[in-house]
């Protein structure tokens, strides 16, 4: 069976506003300044976008505070009129759901767990504001299993009752477009995910 293509899925949505004229509301769940730059270039004439920052798998504390303060900073120098929320830091649901699968590789159980939490996460936030969409800039990473983030915020939307605005935002460029963008902003771009697990696999604990 043919996978869906979520990026041409996001194009004829955009499309759909253009010619209605509407302007919903889009609860954007990101995970660092790099991810964002693009999918807010791509997005704002579109949606009137609130960010928030709900990553309890970013370790350690200064790391969290400081792709925050990265992701206000691009909002700012971009001219964004835009709402930035983000719930405190507090690992410890991550480090509960990352029980037994501390050794696993990137894209495996682990991070599933962790992206389908944030998710949840993000899908629970735009309820309550009454979003009329959610998403997430992690399909901008080449990393991250796109399929995987689509079919689950797919699924999540169900539960809630809020729609997930499906995505590629890696089409059209749109990695390398969050790399000039970085350079322009002079972003910080983190050598690993986020975790602890990752930050061990990229060898950065040997600098600690």
């Amino acid at each position: 069976m043919q996978r869906p293509n979520y990026g041409r899925m996001l194009d004829e949505k955009i499309a759909q506003l253009e010619k209605s004229g509407e302007k919903p509301s889009l609860l954007l769940h990101a995970c660092c300044a790099p991810c964002s730059s693009h999918t807010l270039e791509f997005l704002t004439g579109h949606f009137d976008i609130t960010l928030y920052f709900a990553n309890p798998n970013i370790s350690p504390e200064d790391e969290f505070d400081f792709r925050l303060s990265e992701l206000r900073r691009l909002v700012k120098e971009m001219g964004l009129d835009i709402n930035v929320i983000e719930e405190p830091y507090d690992p410890e649901p991550f480090y509960e759901l990352a029980k037994g699968l501390e050794k696993l590789p990137e894209r495996g159980e682990r991070c599933r767990k962790c992206i389908e939490f944030r998710l949840r996460l993000a899908a629970e936030k735009a309820k309550e504001l009454g979003s009329s969409f959610f998403t997430t800039t992690l399909t901008i990473s080449p990393h991250k299993d796109g399929i995987f983030i689509n079919e689950c915020g797919g699924r999540i939307a169900g539960e809630y009752g809020v729609p997930y605005l499906f995505s590629d935002f890696k089409k059209h460029e749109g990695y390398k477009r969050s790399i000039e963008l970085s350079r322009q902003y002079g972003l910080y771009r983190q050598d690993y995910c986020g975790c602890i697990y990752s930050r061990i696999n990229s060898g950065r604990h040997q600098e600690d």
